[in-house]
């Protein structure tokens, strides 16, 4: 277990709030998602929101992500911004790199993600591999501001080992950086 004190403000997309099962799930993504947000319940670390975030979670949330959140704002482990300041200028390298107008759409609306990664510890979690986490790790190569981002897919649970990572600190390793995991993308 992380020792008290070493706390990291994760920022969890809400496909993972979407796909966590309750105690009677067996399918495996709704089982490692319901696990990982156990376990950041479990440990010191805390999840992040703004208001774009918490509006996709309203929309998207099992029964279990809801009351995930609940016990983790009554543990004091929420942390929400009502606002996060937006790199106009980030944004407009994301809609250059982009190479359709869909792409466009979908990097935008993942963007805010980044945003608040950005703004606290840097830590994004998303089952999102196919698009977001490919197109944001291709656009670390020349965008510094992504560089030092970590990406985590909950569901990656023999090659990321999520929960491990979790308990040991969670960490910025190398391996889990967008600028590093471009490297094993096709």
């Amino acid at each position: 277990m992380v020792a008290k004190g070493v706390s990291k403000r994760l920022v969890i997309d809400a496909s993972v709030a979407r796909s966590s099962g309750g105690e009677d799930a067996t399918y495996p993504t709704s089982v490692h998602c319901r696990d990982f947000l156990q376990a950041v319940l479990d440990i010191c670390h805390k999840v992040v929101m703004t208001p774009d975030i918490k509006e996709e979670w309203d929309k998207h949330q099992s029964r279990f992500a809801l009351r995930w959140r609940r016990r983790m704002v009554a543990k004091g482990k929420f942390i929400f911004f009502k606002e996060v300041s937006g790199d106009k200028e980030l944004w407009d390298k994301i809609d250059q790199m982009a190479g359709t107008d869909r792409q466009r759409a979908d990097m935008f609306k993942d963007l805010r993600l980044l945003e608040a990664a950005i703004a606290t510890d840097k830590t994004v979690i998303s089952l999102d591999d196919k698009t977001a986490r490919t197109f944001f790790s291709k656009a670390a190569v020349d965008i510094n501001e992504l560089k030092d981002i970590v990406w985590v897919n909950p569901d990656k649970v023999e090659e990321e080992t999520p929960i491990e990572w979790l308990e040991s600190g969670a960490k910025p390793e190398s391996k889990r950086l967008l600028a590093t995991w471009c490297d094993r993308v096709p």
